[in-house]
């Protein structure tokens, strides 16, 4: 019905005119780098049903739906400007835990935190963890999330057992590997574009402590950070490098890498106390006087690129002073840095976004320097650099490779945003020279074009297809599938 509408003011020479929605349901909604926003009518259904009813309500008046949940892609992901923006939290009930075999079924607004908080005291903990426990089960789903974990455990598709879909035609249907495959396979990951998941069945992964056995070791560049990685991906299972994207010459892409473990049965002579949930929570000061609620406000003043020049040159030797050095750390303190440090506040009005390329290993090593070179040369060394090591996954829409990621933050302000657009312009061919890849949940920047020589016109068509047939009135839509896709 919306297409229709559209197509038959467009054949009439006329402007599309749209039913007026309540004008109490507009707001603005931004992306979780801060660097866009879009209007949108938001509803906040609580149940299955209200999502039924979102859907006819956009039927009745030729609007599009977008969902939304934790609001956490860097981009125009879960924005649908001027239409219909579903805000899934309040579908944020636990449905069943069976503490004996870690299995959990979720509605999909639960979050990292309600996860891990609800089955953490029975010893078990969940088996991919985005960089905030913000995220929901749903979003992580419909963006096929990813953690510190990608070698060995692979995606959160991976993990996720089953789920019950709505339809935009109404109709409820239950998916797994052996039921409905194919939804299921293209739905995860499908970045929200197939239907609304209801309920996510998962399997959490058995640990026997609160705390993980960290190691911290410093590179000199990024061809030795690789070589470590490569050397250590039998005996780890967490590896993460943090970049310098300011560093030159032989010291390019030097790092402080974090390698961890999980502490096998009878390791931690204490376990009913680390398991506890207060033994998790993040440290609400800094050394017990700076609130971390303000900690963004005495950053404020670094994020810029003699500032943050200074702030990676200072991590990067502090940690080369200690020392390859060996410490035990909470689960929720290793992973979700990104709570701890209001990481998005400080990049100031014009937010951020976020560029992450996934290449090869045999093409990472070139490809990542020839782009950490060029940012230097453009004037734009980013931020914070992250790199990953990945594993393929079997899902539709899939952006992981056998190899690595590097995230980079870049800041966003009215005098560079053009600049950085074409920056990343440049960077797109480095990394469709390296048969690499991109991952929609950071992307603020792609085209069209480069989405089908990354992900390939077979797979393109095939999503298509299957999203006529789940969506045939085209009743879900993006900013990002717009950019993208229609």
């Amino acid at each position: 019905m919306f297409n229709e509408q559209i197509n038959e003011a467009i054949d009439n020479c006329e402007e599309p005119t749209l039913p007026a929605l309540p004008n109490e349901r507009l707001e603005q909604v931004q992306a979780w780098g801060r660097a866009s926003s879009s209007v949108g009518y938001v509803f906040r259904p609580t149940t299955v049903a209200g999502v039924r009813h979102v859907f006819e309500v956009a039927q009745e008046n030729g609007r599009s739906i977008g969902f939304r949940a934790g609001g956490n892609s860097y981009g125009d992901a879960a924005m649908n400007a001027e239409n219909i923006v579903l805000d899934m939290r309040r579908l944020n009930r636990i449905l069943e835990w069976q503490p004996e075999n870690g299995r959990i079924t979720v509605e999909p607004g639960v979050t990292l935190q309600q996860l891990w908080e609800y089955i953490l005291g029975d010893g078990w903990w969940i088996p991919i963890a985005t960089g905030t426990m913000k995220t929901t089960v749903g979003g992580c789903a419909a963006m096929n999330t990813h953690g510190k974990n990608g070698w060995n455990m692979g995606v959160f598709g991976d993990h996720i057992l089953a789920f019950d879909f709505l339809l935009p035609t109404g109709e409820l249907i239950s998916c797994s590997r052996e039921h409905n495959e194919e939804i299921f396979q293209a739905a995860i990951g499908g970045f929200g574009m197939l239907g609304c998941f209801t309920s996510v069945t998962m399997q959490m992964k058995r640990i026997y402590s609160g705390l993980l056995n960290v190691e911290a070791v410093t590179k000199p560049n990024l061809a030795e950070t690789m070589a470590y990685f490569d050397s250590h991906l039998s005996d780890s299972d967490y590896l993460v490098a943090w970049g310098d994207a300011f560093a030159r010459g032989k010291s390019l892409g030097r790092t402080e890498i974090h390698r961890a473990n999980y502490l096998r049965p009878g390791e931690d002579p204490h376990p009913s106390q680390t398991l506890r949930v207060d033994r998790q929570h993040l440290p609400e000061d800094i050394m017990g006087i700076l609130p971390r609620s303000i900690i963004w406000r005495f950053q404020r003043p670094f994020w810029n690129n003699f500032g943050m020049r200074y702030v990676n040159l200072v991590k990067f030797h502090t940690a080369q002073f200690k020392g390859q050095h060996s410490y035990q750390q909470p689960h929720a303190l290793f992973h979700f840095l990104l709570d701890y440090f209001d990481w998005n506040k400080p990049f100031g009005t014009g937010g951020l976004i976020q560029y992450q390329p996934f290449i090869p290993k045999e093409n990472a090593l070139a490809a990542f320097n020839e782009i950490l070179r060029l940012c230097q040369k453009r004037g734009f060394p980013n931020f914070l650099t992250v790199l990953k090591r990945h594993r393929p996954d079997p899902f539709l829409i899939s952006y992981c490779v056998d190899g690595y990621s590097l995230a980079m933050d870049f800041r966003i302000t009215g005098r560079n945003r053009q600049r950085i657009v074409a920056l990343t312009r440049e960077l797109d061919e480095i990394v469709l020279a390296a048969n690499g890849r991109f991952y929609f949940a950071k992307d603020s920047t792609l085209r069209p074009e480069i989405v089908r020589a990354s992900l390939g016109q077979e797979r393109i068509d095939e999503f298509i297809a299957l999203k006529q047939r789940c969506d045939p009135e085209g009743l879900i839509q993006t900013n990002l599938w717009r950019r993208l896709f229609a």
